[in-house]
């Protein structure tokens, strides 16, 4: 399949400018549950945007495949978050304080996490999309791994997933209506975000205006306000009864915003992240998703100049560490064309890998040869989706190794739990693997320290599986270590692989 770059380049550029255009126009309106009447941008912007972590973060993420390579995973993206990344409000302040206790993904975004279920992760998915246009079932691999680090198992991170499918199939599908379902056949269709997408998309299609498709979604899918304050609900939307909701819920509603936006709006630029703002909740989130989505679908060209004049082409971070990365470290990219640039050159590093399904060209698109089904999830993958969300997985030369816990990796003093140890073999031999644990003091295990657990090449078994059940000692931390030391003999592969308990003795 061919992609022509000059068409790639415009998308990925009207991406980046539509990000920063809508989040600028939400901002204002931030987690405002009411209906706003906005058609342009309500501030004085000095010709500059207004700084957004919706861009932030991936601008990390893009620094992160500059420095690490295509091989990014979600332990990888923890040790950036970390680094570089400086708020410690909800999710990401949560995310933060598991990993820094020791937790790896996809725990760090699980326990303890009420706002697992939030939008901080589904307003970074166009990275992923625009490093591998045309390849959703590559971006939303990607996605993941992005989003389990701080939403874990949540509805987060089915946001994040939707949106990066939709997005990357974008590049060579021009039906929204198709790009929906593209989207939708990548999550759980019971997940909370896939309900409220439908919803989005069933009340887009009746008789209802905009404002009344916006009081459907809310009706169902809402979760509460800004902390549950009671000044952020108009009078209006109490006496609907809007004034309740969930703490934390707020990627279902918020996702189904914005394609709400993206159906009523169209072609019209305009029309739709003036919708997406209009309808309230998290507004430079869906703003900024929506505009970038058409970015995507229609290019740069399609973006009317007088949206661009106000805030220029440059970009203002919020949310970044910039005493490594910015002033000193002149990594941040100041401006979407550099943006866009450095995009495109990680794009074609990932596309060297899949030559044989997509190709950058001078030539014309060209996707004859392209099924739309083949942009739909496989069913081995939306498996593997699911899993991931449940277990701490750690990527080797030739194999995975994926730590699952009965109940989440809560423990307490002589308490028992369940361990599974799931390996794959990602190349062409068959491998026995010694298993030897290495547990703190006091503590013990069955049916034994030591054993023996054949993997055979992925042609033969998917992978091989073995449950242990562990006995704590006393605990002292906030976390206990152990290691699982995965050997084979007559070959110097050691696979060391941490499985990390959490305290539970005064937690729930």
């Amino acid at each position: 399949m061919k992609l022509n770059l000059n068409d790639y380049r415009q998308r990925v550029l009207g991406c980046w400018m539509g990000k920063n255009i809508g989040g600028t126009l939400g901002a204002p309106f931030e987690f405002f549950r009411q209906v706003n009447n906005v058609s342009f941008y309500t501030q004085d912007l000095g010709g500059e945007p207004l700084p957004n972590d919706d861009l932030d973060l991936q601008l990390l993420w893009l620094i992160a495949l500059e420095e690490r390579g295509l091989d990014l995973d979600a332990a990888r993206l923890a040790e950036y978050w970390l680094s570089y990344i400086t708020p410690h409000w909800s999710e990401y302040g949560t995310a933060k304080v598991n990993l820094r206790a020791g937790l790896q993904p996809p725990f760090s975004g699980i326990v303890g996490n009420d706002w697992k279920h939030s939008c901080g992760a589904f307003i970074r998915s166009e990275i992923w999309a625009c490093i591998a246009p045309g390849l959703p079932d590559v971006a939303v691999r990607y996605a993941i791994e992005d989003a389990i680090v701080d939403h874990g198992d949540g509805e987060g991170t089915w946001g994040e997933v939707f949106f990066a499918a939709a997005e990357s199939a974008a590049f060579v599908c021009d039906d929204l209506a198709t790009l929906i379902e593209i989207g939708l056949s990548y999550i759980p269709a019971d997940c909370g975000v896939a309900r409220a997408i439908r919803c989005a998309v069933e009340a887009a299609a009746s008789d209802m205006d905009w404002r009344e498709a916006r009081d459907e979604i809310l009706r169902q899918h809402r979760g509460a306000t800004l902390f549950g304050i009671p000044a952020r609900t108009s009078a209006e939307d109490r006496a609907k009864g809007f004034d309740s909701g969930e703490l934390g819920y707020d990627a279902p509603v918020n996702v189904a915003l914005t394609v709400l936006a993206l159906l009523i709006g169209g072609d019209d630029f305009g029309r739709v992240v003036t919708t997406a703002t209009n309808c309230g909740e998290d507004t430079d989130c869906t703003a900024a998703t929506a505009g970038a989505m058409f970015g995507l679908m229609y290019g740069m060209d399609a973006i009317p100049s007088r949206w661009i004049e106000p805030i220029g082409r440059q970009i203002r971070t919020l949310c970044l560490n910039l005493g490594e990365l910015g002033h000193f470290g002149g990594q941040v990219p100041g401006d979407v064309d550099v943006l866009t640039e450095r995009t495109e050159r990680i794009a074609q590093q990932l596309l060297a890998r899949h030559r044989s399904r997509m190709v950058l060209t001078a030539e014309p698109t060209d996707t004859a040869d392209l099924p739309i089904d083949a942009l739909y999830a496989a069913e081995s993958l939306t498996r593997d989706l699911a899993t991931r969300v449940g277990v701490a997985r750690h990527r080797f030369d030739f194999f995975t190794v994926d730590v699952a816990y009965a109940d989440g990796p809560g423990i307490r003093d002589g308490a028992t739990k369940a361990v599974t140890l799931t390996i794959r073999n990602t190349y062409k031999a068959h491998a026995t693997f010694m298993v030897r644990w290495h547990l703190p003091e006091g503590w013990t295990i069955e049916p034994s320290a030591a054993g023996a657990l054949l993997c055979l090449p992925p042609i033969m078994s998917p992978q091989a599986s073995a449950t242990f059940t562990v006995q704590a000692g006393r605990l002292t931390g906030p976390v206990a270590r152990c290691v699982a030391e995965l050997t084979i003999d007559g070959r110097a592969t050691v696979l060391l692989v941490p499985v990390i308990f959490r305290n539970g003795n005064l937690m729930g």
